[in-house]
């Protein structure tokens, strides 16, 4: 470690001697209080029991959990040795798991025990991976606890900032999800930028909701612990639960994708509890359910773009400076639009949103060209496209053509990924998806298709058929058997005119 390097465990190190009695994090399944001294320690014990089974710095570490202390401590100690942290979707199916791990090599991997027969299952494709552990309660792989039993004299590793600290695996492009890696600085200059755009102080209470493999999950939570602020963790997402701790646990701030909001202010309304601490929402929503929040809490909506590759977010506002932007670029984020030449485009015109700065990750693991290709004339290329009106705030235009995106509830759907699936079933013969307007999900998934000849299918029996090889959440929500697609030259469809005639979700 250098003399101008700062990595997650000195921010680990640094709260522990600061706020050392002061309230970390809170596990709702079980009733777990930690302090910030308590959770340094028990770092420094998993950071020595993950020494004494041999892991070296530049090792990988599978985890495929839900949101837990042990998860959060596993960042800690990762840290602290120059581990990465492979960070897996447990939404996805056996296969997504297995290749994503496959493709970054972990030397262990920590599991739910829910996940363990899954991955009992596609051992034998996981020939890197040494040991299996339970990363929460029981199950059959070993115990988490005997990481912790022991002295925690461990040894510390010389970490730079911009070593990777977490892999997070993107949506899949042409069928291959690439993995994002995520540096220390990466997420120490967000988890600064905002505590300072947020308003966070070492008083706040976030209530962390969004997953700890997802970029927005996990440095939410990781903001929240910079500032000395208290994470109270829930495993997974429920409206009614989570208005009872907002208005027990005095909550001031939650991360939401749709419907996460909406649901909570459902509950609210039906229990008639009291949720305005909640002074602070950000994240994606529509502008019906963001103004019902404001109105009836008081609190601040804040709008964002960001992407796994910027380190979540670039550009931040509260909604109400500019209702339908995605905000203002962050202090430390140069975000700028180019043409198809690299050329920055006019204010007001359309162009691709391009990154510099210290946000910007280090790369797609193992893959060189994809990720020159991407950092091309030294920018970061989102993919994304925008225009800058003249005040700089950012208005998002979608995405470009050969990197169509879909967001079904935050979450990232490439159509490629699911039309590849949806062609498997010998009763289509082609298929266009694209996203649709939903009041649920604020995006949805909709597949047109043409059949084969003499072939017969049900709407739902397709969404099955998907919902059964990827990621459920990745399944159409909409389905239109169609006689023929309008054609392109060289035969294939005119994916803009399928979307002009079948944009509705049907």
């Amino acid at each position: 470690m250098g003399l101008y390097d700062f990595t997650f465990y000195d921010v680990i190190r640094r709260n522990g001697r600061c706020f050392t009695k002061r309230q970390a994090w809170l596990e709702l399944s079980d009733g777990r209080d930690i302090t910030f001294g308590e959770f340094r320690n028990l770092v420094d014990h998993l950071a020595k029991g993950l020494q004494d089974i041999g892991a070296k710095k530049g090792d990988r570490i599978g985890i495929l959990g839900k949101n837990s202390l042990e998860y959060f401590l596993l960042y800690g100690a990762a840290s602290a040795l120059g581990l990465i942290i492979i960070a897996i979707n447990w939404r996805l199916s056996a296969d997504e798991v297995s290749n994503n791990l496959v493709d970054a090599g972990p030397r262990f991997v920590f599991a739910d025990p829910e996940f363990q027969q899954l991955i009992e299952g596609q051992k034998d494709k996981l020939l890197s991976v040494d040991k299996f552990y339970n990363l929460s309660g029981g199950g059959s792989f070993e115990g988490f606890n005997r990481l912790i039993d022991n002295d925690a004299d461990f040894i510390l590793e010389e970490v730079d900032s911009d070593d990777g600290l977490v892999i997070i695996h993107t949506a899949a492009v042409e069928g291959k999800p690439r993995g994002a890696i995520v540096t220390h600085r990466n997420i120490l200059s967000a988890t600064t930028q905002f505590s300072y755009l947020f308003d966070v102080h070492k008083e706040d209470v976030h209530l962390n909701i969004l997953p700890l493999f997802h970029v927005g999950g996990l440095f939410i939570a990781a903001t929240a612990f910079h500032a000395g602020a208290v994470n109270i963790n829930v495993s997974k997402f429920d409206a009614d639960q989570a208005v009872d701790v907002i208005q027990e646990k005095q909550v001031t701030m939650l991360f939401d994708f749709a419907p996460i909001l909406a649901s909570i202010l459902d509950s609210q309304k039906k229990t008639g509890k009291d949720i305005k601490t909640l002074k602070m929402v950000a994240g994606l929503d529509s502008p019906e359910t963001i103004e019902r929040y404001q109105r009836e809490t008081g609190g601040d909506f804040f709008v964002v773009y960001g992407q796994t590759e910027v380190s979540a977010l670039v550009t931040i506002s509260p909604y109400n400076e500019k209702p339908g932007s995605a905000g203002r670029p962050l202090p430390l984020a140069d975000v700028r639009l180019f043409d198809e030449y690299d050329n920055e485009v006019e204010i007001g015109s359309i162009g691709e949103i391009v990154v510099k700065g210290p946000m910007v990750f280090k790369g797609y693991w193992d893959l060189p060209e994809e990720t020159a290709y991407t950092f091309r004339e030294g920018w970061h290329h989102t993919g994304d496209q925008g225009r800058f009106d003249e005040e700089g705030f950012l208005w998002y235009a979608g995405r470009k053509a050969e990197k169509e995106l879909i967001k079904p509830g935050g979450e990232n759907v490439y159509p490629a990924e699911v039309e590849k699936i949806i062609l498997e079933n010998p009763a289509v013969a082609q298929t266009v998806v694209f996203g649709v307007p939903d009041p649920k999900w604020k995006e949805a998934i909709k597949a047109v298709c043409e059949l084969k000849e003499g072939s017969s299918l049900e709407p739902q029996e397709l969404i099955d058929f998907v919902g059964k090889r990827i990621a459920r959440y990745k399944k159409p929500q909409y389905v239109e058997f169609v006689k023929s697609f309008p054609l392109l030259e060289d035969g294939s469809p005119d994916r803009l005119k399928v979307k002009e005639m079948y944009g509705g979700n049907e």
